[in-house]
């Protein structure tokens, strides 16, 4: 690990973070990155560094105290960069103002698209299901089937770089074969018209 990357870890650690854009989350997050960074040859200090910084503002947009984690959490760790005197500060904060899932912009580098396809990696699979019912959003069982179809599985169409959309496919099928199981399933206990 180099001393940048190792300063911005020891700085997302004392950060406050929230259950579904926990620890676990970022770092899971920061290895697709760095793995889709490797095959696309893209800036790999550049897409760890975002990658672990992308969420430090997720929890006072929570709170309600910012609007956009995406914008403050680009300043922050703008601040935080320049204060270690990194250089390539401009670099980390495009990527991670312009992360966001909500904002529907695609990134002008291939350092931003690697962190927004990271981002999403992280929302299929196992554990995207996982998060899905962790998120504060709650919601019943109907709910939570309807969040997959309208955000979660669109992400697999949505990825910038090959190696993710690669990566992308076999997690969406997982998450196909989970709602086609679970909707048997209350088929079930509540008849095919609910």
């Amino acid at each position: 690990m180099n001393d940048y990357i190792e300063k911005a870890y020891k700085f997302l650690l004392e950060q406050d973070l929230d259950h579904t854009h926990d620890l676990g989350h970022i770092l899971r997050v920061t290895k697709y990155a760095e793995f889709i960074a490797l095959n696309e040859k893209a800036d790999i200090e550049v897409v760890i560094i975002s990658a672990l910084l992308h969420d430090i503002a997720r929890p006072d947009e929570l709170k309600g105290i910012i609007e956009d984690h995406a914008v403050e959490g680009a300043i922050r760790a703008k601040n935080f960069l320049m204060s270690i005197k990194y250089p390539k500060y401009e670099e980390v904060y495009y990527c991670i103002e312009n992360h966001r899932f909500k904002k529907q912009i695609i990134p002008e580098t291939l350092e931003g698209k690697i962190l927004q396809d990271a981002d999403r990696l992280d929302a299929l699979g196992y554990i995207g299901i996982a998060r899905v019912f962790m998120h504060n959003s709650g919601g019943n069982i109907e709910e939570r089937i309807n969040h997959f179809y309208e955000k979660i599985l669109k992400l697999k169409d949505l990825m910038h770089t090959n190696t993710a959309k690669d990566v992308a496919l076999g997690k969406s099928k997982i998450i196909e074969d989970y709602i086609l199981g679970l909707k048997d399933e209350l088929e079930v206990y509540y008849g095919k018209e609910r």
